[in-house]
């Protein structure tokens, strides 16, 4: 996920990714150990992220975002006002699991926009792992450039080859695995429904942490 020098691929900084996390609890009105029981991490895990003392893997960076009620890209980058907006491959966000896979975001963060195009590439037999609902109305889309993929949701699997695409609700459980002996390349699209237990508890909790 990052480099020896604690930097993410497109230069943020772990002491950053911290800050941008802790930024997005507060304006929720979340306290740290609210944020841990909602995700499902432990509170000193979270302690530690916003802190830039430890690197989250990449699912325990989406369990957290889901919490928020956001998405992994908003966490890493600041929304762009541009009109048009081109992202060079060197610009683009990149988040690698030890497990072996990684997350490339194509799409730029929109101010008032929860919206993630995503390119994934697992490694061969690589299970990424079971990843959190989102919030109600969520949905997503994903395709398949190479390999088989192994789509899990709410317990029912799914097996896609190169060239099949499928399309199910955010607010599922869902897993996505490598199921053969070569990479699996896919392509994620995500968008987020508006409410989420988050959301909810801004409006009536208080900040604490």
């Amino acid at each position: 996920m990052v480099d020896g020098d604690g930097v993410l691929s497109g230069g943020l900084s772990m002491a950053a990714l911290g800050s941008r996390l802790r930024a997005q609890r507060l304006a929720r009105g979340l306290a740290l150990e609210r944020l841990a029981e909602l995700s499902g991490v432990s509170r000193s895990m979270v302690s530690d992220v916003e802190r830039g003392a430890k690197t989250p893997t990449v699912l325990v960076l989406d369990r957290l975002a889901t919490a928020l009620g956001t998405s992994i890209a908003r966490l890493l980058d600041e929304p762009d006002r541009d009109a048009v907006t081109v992202l060079p491959k060197a610009r683009q966000r990149v988040v690698r699991d030890p497990s072996g896979w990684e997350r490339r975001i194509l799409s730029p963060v929109l101010p008032g926009v929860e919206f993630e195009f995503m390119r994934t590439t697992l490694g061969p037999g690589v299970d990424a792992g079971e990843f959190s609902p989102h919030a109600s109305g969520s949905r997503e889309y994903v395709a398949v450039e190479s390999g088989r993929l192994r789509l899990t949701i709410d317990g029912a699997v799914h097996r896609l080859d190169a060239g099949d695409s499928a399309y199910f609700p955010g607010d599922c459980r869902h897993g996505f695995a490598s199921d053969a002996a070569e990479d699996c390349v896919y392509y994620l699209v995500m968008e987020l429904g508006a409410a989420t237990s988050a959301h909810r508890e801004a409006r009536t909790g208080a900040v604490r942490g």
